[in-house]
């Protein structure tokens, strides 16, 4: 079987409050990725406006490093089961997860959710015992809590034998040895891991095009964007492909634009091939799960499951005697815009209209 060694793709894991976006914001700046000009904001992955004000991460989305000529692609996840819509669609994309855990704080009801998902679909794990300088650390009994937890989840033997690497995100350290004195200046112990114990994508590049959808963005521009991996055989912009709907219907279109990612940008690309995570617009009607294929071969993939919502609230317009002195968009029609708007990318959230033309039903998670 053919493997494309030069690429690697996983998903990053944790609690909140465990590094898991100060680790990103290193793995960046110590890769082969960004010029040597380039100002790393802090926190570069959390991009959302919610996310930056609340500290924590909300939307899974990814990023792409260089390292040794290999192409690592990380997939930023959800550490809460409030996103879990977010959660389980991107451990498809993936092959591994990087599980970061507090040298004290050690796994937390969080970690649990996420990781559950990870070892539910066999993935490889690697486990990063973060903030190894604390003198608080206690990174003997928090390997043991990991190994605890994923027995405890039904892990594989193969993913008990998960690999420890010991890190200070914040310092820019890692190592394959508990004793902080024996930190390198350095995340090449992270990366080399990564390299050595993910499993490569499989090069089925010659074999009919499989592309299943797991994210949706939006753009006013190109409208709808699907963002997932090419499973199977290799796209262009410009071919003519079907796309299988939920529904069981067919529609076909053409390719008009093909996005890969560098460090933190979405670049355009003429030509995706297996294993590669991409974003591909041209049909506006494209949703989570519908599998893009050649015209003359449609042979879908297993449809993804979205976790139901958890949560339902009403919206509705200010009708307070002290209405309209506050907020710029605070009419009827701004407000629905706003729902609509988000249903172009949010595949767990619900907008149901009422009897008034002033309140929407809105179902979510969190």
């Amino acid at each position: 079987m053919k493997l494309r060694e030069d690429i690697r793709n996983i998903a990053i894991i944790a609690h909140v409050d465990h590094g898991k976006t100060t680790m990103v914001d290193e793995l960046l700046k110590q890769s082969d990725t960004l010029d040597a000009r380039a100002q790393l904001e802090e926190r570069a992955m959390d991009s959302n406006d919610i996310e930056k004000e609340r500290g924590i991460t909300i939307l899974a989305k990814n990023t792409a490093v260089s390292y040794k000529g290999n192409r690592i692609n990380i997939m930023d996840t959800p550490g809460h089961a409030d996103f879990g819509g977010e959660v389980e669609r991107i451990m498809k994309m993936v092959d591994g997860v990087l599980l970061i855990v507090d040298s004290y704080e050690g796994t937390m009801p969080q970690t649990r959710f996420v990781l559950k998902k990870a070892l539910e679909q066999k993935l490889i794990p690697i486990v990063v015992i973060n903030k190894i300088d604390k003198p608080t650390a206690r990174t003997a009994e928090v390997v043991d809590e990991v190994l605890e937890l994923f027995i405890e989840l039904g892990a594989d033997d193969d993913q008990l034998e998960f690999p420890v690497v010991y890190a200070s995100g914040l310092n820019g350290t890692s190592s394959l040895s508990e004793d902080p004195a024996d930190q390198e200046e350095s995340m090449d112990a992270v990366f080399d891991t990564v390299l050595e114990h993910i499993p490569a994508p499989v090069d089925n590049s010659e074999e009919p095009l499989q592309f299943q959808v797991a994210m949706l963005d939006y753009n006013d521009f190109v409208g709808r964007i699907g963002i997932g991996r090419v499973f199977r055989g290799k796209i262009k912009v410009g071919d003519q492909v079907s796309l299988m709907k939920l529904d069981g219907s067919v529609k076909n279109f053409r390719v008009t634009k093909l996005f890969g990612w560098f460090g933190l940008d979405r670049v355009e690309i003429t030509e995706a091939v297996a294993g590669d995570l991409i974003a591909i617009s041209g049909m506006e009607d494209i949703y989570v799960g519908e599998t893009i294929t050649p015209v003359n071969h449609q042979e879908a993939l297993p449809v993804l499951h979205i976790d139901e919502p958890t949560l339902q609230m009403t919206f509705l317009t200010n009708n307070s005697p002290f209405a309209g002195r506050e907020g710029k968009f605070v009419t009827s029609s701004k407000m629905e815009e706003r729902l609509m708007k988000e249903l172009h990318t949010d595949v767990s959230l619900r907008v149901e209209n009422t009897d008034s033309p002033d309140s929407w039903i809105v179902s979510g998670r969190g």
